[in-house]
C-alpha cells in the first residue's frame, strides 16, 4: 500500500528526542509508561531486563497469539497485550546486575546514556552497589529518574507500592460515588500513569538544564505525592464545611447544571455552569422561563436550589433517548455528550485519526484480534512522534546494543552470554 502524503511528511520530520539515549531499567507499569512516552517522542530507549525473566508486564493477561486472544499463555510466542502496549519502540537487552561481571558492562551502558529511568523498590540500586552516587561518577551528565511509591528518602513507608494501595492512601477513592457509598477504586491505574508523566516532565527539564551546565541530576518522583497533589486540586473538605457533601455522586452541585443523567436508553453528561450555558439548557429543556426564575436565575441560586434543579434535569433527560436529548442540547449550544464504554471510546475516529489510540498487533502474526492501545496524545507541527516498532523479545537486541553501540566483539558478547551475564 502506498504511503499517504501525511505519512511521507511525518517520516521526513525529525523526532523531538532522537538525539537522546535512555537506559530503561523499569518494570510493571509506572516505569515502562515513562519510557514509552520518551520512546514515542523519539528517544532511543534501551530496555534492560534480567535474562531469567524480564519485565513483569510480560506475564499480564490477556495474551495475543496465532489463535487470537486468551487469558492464559497457550504457546511460547503468545505475547501479553500489556507488553505489546508498553514495550513498543524499545531495544531489548538482558543483563543480570547480580552477576559479578555485570558491573563493568553496566558502566559501559551508563556512559552511552543520557537518561536512566528505574522504578525498583526504594534503595534497590544502592544495595547492588550501582546507586546514584556510583552512576554520577560513571557519567556526570546522566539524568537519573527514580519512580517509587513514597519517594526515595522515605524509609518509614513500605518499600513496595501498587496502584490500588496508592489510590487508597491518596484520598482519590473518596472523591467519587455518593455520601454513603463504599470507597471506589478508579478503574484506570491513576497513580501508575500520573507519576511517570511527572517523571517525564522532570527528565525533560533536567535535560534542558544539563545542556546549559553539563551536569545531570537525580529526579525523585513519588506515586503518592503525584496522585495526592491532584486530589488536592479540588477543595473537597472545604466544600463539605460549606454544606456540600464531599462525595456528590453523579452530579456537581456547585456548578449546576452539571453531571451525569439517565435517559430512556443510557446516560448523558451535561455541563452548563455559566449563566449563558444555563439559559441555553433551560431553552433546550423546553422551559426557557426558568432562566428568569428566582430559584435558578443565578449560579448562587442554582447551587442553593440544587436538589430541585437536579430533579427537573432528571425528568427532562428520562423523557428522551440519549440521541434525542443530545440533539436538543447541541442545537442550544449546551456542552453535552453520551457516556460511552471504553471499547467505543478507544475506537472513536477522532482519536484514531490523531494517533491518540492505535491498533495493536502481534509482532509475528499481525492483527489476530481487534485490540487498541495507547498512542501519543501530542501533535507537533515540525516533529514526528508515535510508535512504529513492535515490542522486543527478551534480549532480542543484545547483539545490536552490545556490538554496534558499545563496540563489543562477537566473541565478547558470546562469552557474556555463556557466563549468563546477559
Amino acid at each position: 500500500m502506498a504511503e499517504t502524503k501525511e505519512e511521507k511528511e511525518g517520516a521526513a520530520r525529525p523526532r523531538p528526542l532522537d538525539d537522546i539515549t535512555v537506559l530503561d531499567m523499569t518494570t510493571a507499569l509506572a516505569g515502562p509508561f515513562a519510557t514509552l512516552l520518551l520512546a514515542g517522542l523519539g528517544a532511543r530507549v534501551i530496555k534492560m531486563e534480567n535474562p531469567s525473566g524480564g519485565d513483569s508486564c510480560r506475564e499480564n493477561a490477556p495474551y495475543l497469539g496465532a489463535g487470537g486472544a486468551s487469558l492464559i499463555r497457550r504457546n511460547a510466542d503468545d505475547i501479553s497485550v500489556s507488553a505489546i502496549n508498553r514495550l513498543r519502540n524499545k531495544l531489548g537487552i538482558t543483563l543480570d546486575l547480580k552477576h559479578g561481571d555485570a558491573r563493568a558492562v553496566f558502566a559501559d551502558l551508563v556512559k552511552k546514556s543520557d537518561v536512566l529511568v528505574e522504578n525498583y523498590s526504594r534503595g534497590t540500586l544502592d544495595r547492588l552497589g550501582v546507586g546514584y552516587g556510583w552512576l554520577r561518577e560513571v557519567n556526570p551528565r546522566l539524568v537519573y529518574c527514580s519512580i517509587t511509591g513514597y519517594g526515595s528518602d522515605d524509609y518509614r513507608s513500605p518499600a513496595k507500592a501498587m496502584d490500588t494501595i496508592i489510590q487508597a492512601q491518596s484520598g482519590v477513592m473518596y472523591t467519587s460515588g455518593g455520601p454513603g457509598d463504599p470507597p471506589i477504586r478508579v478503574g484506570i491505574p491513576m497513580a501508575d500513569y500520573c507519576a511517570p508523566m511527572f517523571g517525564v516532565i522532570g527528565i525533560l527539564a533536567a535535560i534542558h538544564q544539563a545542556l546549559r551546565t553539563g551536569n545531570g541530576q537525580r529526579i525523585d518522583v513519588s506515586m503518592l505525592g503525584a496522585l495526592t497533589m491532584m486530589v488536592s486540586g479540588e477543595p473537597f473538605d472545604l466544600l463539605e464545611r460549606c454544606g456540600i457533601p464531599q462525595r456528590t455522586g453523579q452530579t456537581l452541585p456547585r456548578l449546576a447544571p452539571f453531571g451525569i443523567y439517565r435517559t430512556r436508553d443510557g446516560f448523558i453528561a451535561i455541563c452548563a455552569p455559566t449563566e449563558t450555558m444555563a439559559r441555553a439548557f433551560f431553552e433546550a429543556a423546553g422551559r426557557p422561563e426558568l432562566a428568569d426564575d428566582g430559584r435558578f436565575s443565578t449560579r448562587n441560586a442554582r447551587v442553593e436550589n440544587f436538589a430541585e434543579l437536579d430533579a427537573f434535569i432528571e425528568r427532562f433527560t428520562r423523557s428522551l433517548t440519549s440521541s434525542e436529548a443530545l440533539a436538543r442540547l447541541e442545537r442550544a449550544g449546551v456542552p453535552s455528550a453520551e457516556v460511552r464504554d471504553p471499547s467505543a471510546a478507544a475506537r472513536d475516529p477522532r482519536v484514531l485519526k490523531r494517533g491518540e489510540t492505535v491498533p495493536l498487533s502481534h509482532p509475528k502474526y499481525g492483527a489476530v484480534e481487534e485490540v487498541y492501545g495507547m498512542g501519543m496524545p501530542i501533535q507537533f507541527s515540525g516533529s514526528s512522534v508515535g510508535f512504529n516498532q513492535p515490542p522486543p523479545d527478551l534480549g532480542e537486541h543484545n547483539d545490536r546494543v552490545y556490538g554496534q553501540i558499545l563496540g563489543y566483539t562477537p566473541e565478547k558478547i558470546e562469552e557474556l552470554r555463556a557466563q549468563k551475564v546477559i
